[in-house]
């Protein structure tokens, strides 16, 4: 049986089983790579499939980012307790998770309810990758509620032993609600409580983008490839379009999302430093720890967003030095076999060859152990000399390397380039302030 459908603006007919089939593999199973996504969003209460869990969903955020935030800084910010118990900073703290969380929350909500998890993290898109893609892809789909997990466990058990210290020494200054034990193990669970939740949704926002990033570095590392098979031209440059096109889709969804994270942890640092630096500000570990946690939460999140979108741009700008060496190569070798353009003696060719190697061999063992080696690998081929590239005409290439060198592609945020360069620069504002911060808690500087 047939089935009439439309996709897009051209009209198919696909059988009925095939459809059903399709349709399958949506449903969420055992066996899906997203069914653990999808129970941390069920279990974080993000999951907005219908109508009764969009309302809990609300609700819960609603409680958590504002609710207990706003009754703990209002009900327990115990002005009247000794040096070590009072919380000057409190409002600084709830503010700047707050924002964040709002934040986090209302893009996750709307890309999935817009695009659908699947088609959020591109897995739509793996039918048309390579083997090689696809297995590293899912492999780090894996990984990644580990590395959330890695962000959030640390920050919410520190807060955890803050919270259960300053409960435990300070009851007989702290405001009580009823019965001693019980107001302050409510209180307690209710503020750490927030605490995961906010902390949670900013890191899985932030770490789904690094997941997305990791994607696109597979891709291009599968492009470089085409520098080495048999492809003409064309193909190359239609694959190149692909992956600009994925870059493009890929900073529109979260350029509100880091531009905005990007102005709420700088205002979080600058409110922290001039709080701090007031002529009656006592600061210590005590008054201040929880601040300086914030500021280590926070920046912690910057630090996964720039950190994969400047290698992803690292990575897209190498494709124009490996084109520039691909036509090199090709045109000594073309060279080499004289002008007749048939490849020469097998003599010639082997010490061309064996000198080309000895420039990039001796080029790896100088720069291939620094910091940064892992970030050239796609611009590290030691030679490339396939043996179609003569029979690619020398405009053909020249034309391809300057296309390379006029559209280099990379993530962007309203216009402006997410490299290296911008990198340093946010940095170098963001950690001196984090660093001082900490180094007047806790003595690290």
């Amino acid at each position: 049986m047939l089935i009439h459908t439309k996709m897009g603006d051209q009209l198919t007919n696909q059988p009925l089983l095939q459809q059903k089939k399709v349709l399958d593999r949506c449903v969420s199973s055992p066996l899906d790579d997203l069914q653990s996504f999808r129970s941390l969003l069920r279990w974080m209460c993000v999951d907005q499939s219908n109508p009764w869990r969009a309302c809990l969903s609300y609700s819960l955020f609603f409680l958590l980012t504002f609710v207990v935030p706003l009754a703990s800084h209002l009900v327990f910010s115990c002005s009247h307790c000794d040096d070590q118990h009072s919380r000057p900073f409190d409002g600084i703290v709830q503010l700047s998770l707050s924002s964040a969380a709002a934040l986090s929350f209302l893009c996750l909500s709307g890309f999935v309810r817009k695009y659908g998890l699947r088609r959020f993290l591109f897995l739509d898109k793996l039918c048309d990758e390579s083997e090689k893609v696809r297995l590293g892809y899912t492999a780090q789909l894996h990984r990644s509620l580990k590395l959330l997990a890695l962000f959030v466990l640390p920050c919410f058990f520190a807060e955890c032993a803050y919270k259960i210290w300053w409960y435990s020494t300070g009851s007989n200054q702290i405001p009580i609600l009823g019965n001693l034990y019980f107001s302050d193990f409510a209180a307690c669970l209710l503020q750490l409580c927030s605490w995961l939740y906010r902390t949670s949704i900013y890191f899985l926002v932030c770490v789904l983008f690094r997941l997305i990033c990791y994607l696109q570095i597979l891709r291009l590392q599968d492009f470089a490839l085409l520098f080495q098979q048999e492809s003409d031209v064309s193909c190359v440059l239609k694959e190149h379009l692909r992956i600009r096109r994925h870059l493009r889709i890929i900073s529109h969804r979260y350029r509100i999302f880091i531009l905005f994270t990007l102005l709420i942890v700088t205002a979080s640092q600058l409110a922290a430093l001039l709080d701090t630096t007031r002529a009656n500000a006592h600061v210590n570990i005590f008054r201040a720890g929880e601040l300086a946690l914030c500021s280590m939460t926070l920046v912690a999140g910057l630090f996964i967003l720039l950190r994969s979108a400047t290698k992803i741009t690292h990575k897209a700008q190498s494709v124009a030095c490996l084109a520039a060496k691909w036509h090199v190569c090709a045109t000594l070798d073309s060279f080499d076999g004289g002008d007749d353009g048939e490849g020469g003696t097998p003599a010639a060719q082997i010490v061309l060859q064996n000198e080309l190697r000895g420039v990039w061999d001796g080029d790896d063992e100088e720069d291939g152990t620094g910091d940064d080696a892992e970030y050239d690998d796609l611009d590290n081929a030691k030679m490339l000399l396939p043996n179609f590239a003569r029979t690619i005409s020398f405009q053909k290439r020249q034309a391809l390397v300057t296309y390379f060198e006029n559209n280099t592609a990379g993530l962007t945020v309203f216009g402006f380039t997410l490299d290296r360069t911008l990198l340093r620069t946010i940095f170098g504002i963001e950690l001196p302030l984090v660093l001082w911060l900490l180094g007047k808690t806790i003595g690290i500087s």
